[in-house]
């Protein structure tokens, strides 16, 4: 599409508008009820959809149709990512009544970074085609990964620090518990961060993790900078009120990550079928109409297998107990 910078400017402002309410909602510290959480999801899900709507009548039923479908893209890796937030949260016991500050503080740590990326990613692009081709690589491999992590169940293993954090904490030191929301303190005479500040943290170095496939996933779907800002933006949003309303559901997505790697799979073959039609040679090249219908259907099919796994697994529980 060509979007003129008076639209990008108010797009941000809007982006902007919705955030500070998103913070207004969340700015005293308190546990999320179901009731709250799942009245905030639908709200951002229904945000996305109208926005969705209005591209049809800005761009056409294209840009709208590679908006839905990196949408839908960005926000199952939202929810197979929700799952090393989860440990995190257990890794610093984080109370439950401070969660929702973490996440937000997170949330826009994760805007911010995806919105360097993609500046970096449209960059790239534009200058060196070829890119695509390992852009096509990474995902595959990322999918392979995906599917080798699931075999190992690394989601129920405990989150393991990186050496950046760990460096941090030795360099200011951590004070020894809580002290509501603040991120720093004075003890014993010296400035120290809070754990709350170190969870923080910890949720931004893994939101650099996660752009690093969740960018060339979408730009896998859409070439255009404005969709792919858009949908990472919107798939973000409500993130938070998402992971308080799915909290226990998601251990019951056994199969989640296995749906993912076919989706960044397939991806990964789109881009370089793509980079090979840009190079000349005459490849079929995957629509994106049957793309948003290939994605809908892994989603649809691995959320039903893992509910019905789940609830198998239960049942033998439940007559073993017996």
């Amino acid at each position: 599409m060509n979007v003129s910078l008076t639209v990008w400017l108010l797009t941000v402002a809007v982006l902007c508008v919705l955030v500070a309410v998103d913070f207004f909602i969340g700015r005293k510290p308190h546990e999320v009820s179901i009731r709250e959480a799942g009245t905030w999801t639908i709200v951002w899900i229904v945000l996305a959809c109208v926005f969705g709507v209005g591209l049809v009548f800005y761009g056409g039923g294209g840009p709208a149709g590679e908006f839905f479908a990196g949408y839908i893209t960005e926000k199952s890796l939202s929810v197979d990512n929700l799952f090393v937030f989860v440990l995190i949260m257990a890794k610093f016991s984080v109370p439950t009544q401070y969660q929702q500050r973490v996440l937000m503080i997170g949330v826009l740590m994760a805007l911010v970074l995806r919105a360097v990326f993609i500046a970096a990613g449209a960059a790239i692009i534009s200058t060196f085609s070829w890119v695509f081709y390992l852009f096509g690589a990474f995902l595959i491999w990322t999918a392979w990964k995906l599917i080798q992590d699931a075999r190992k169940q690394d989601h129920e293993e405990e989150y393991q620090e990186n050496k950046l954090l760990k460096a941090v904490e030795r360099r200011f030191g951590v004070a020894d518990r809580y002290h509501g929301t603040k991120l720093w303190i004075e003890q014993n005479g010296k400035r120290v961060m809070t754990p709350m500040l170190v969870v923080m943290l910890a949720i931004g170095s893994t939101d650099v993790l996660f752009a690093l496939d969740s960018i060339p996933a979408i730009y896998g779907l859409t070439q255009d900078p404005y969709i792919v800002f858009t949908a990472n933006a919107f798939a973000l949003m409500g993130l938070r009120q998402l992971y308080f309303l799915i909290g226990g559901l998601l251990k019951k997505l056994v199969h989640l990550s296995y749906g993912l790697s076919i989706i960044l799979g397939f991806i990964g073959v789109k881009l370089v079928l793509h980079a090979l039609h840009e190079s000349g040679v005459h490849v079929p090249e995957i629509s994106i109409p049957f793309s948003l219908g290939f994605i809908v259907l892994v989603l649809a099919i691995t959320t039903f297998t893992s509910l019905r796994a789940t609830r198998n697994q239960e049942a033998v529980d439940a007559s073993r107990a017996a």
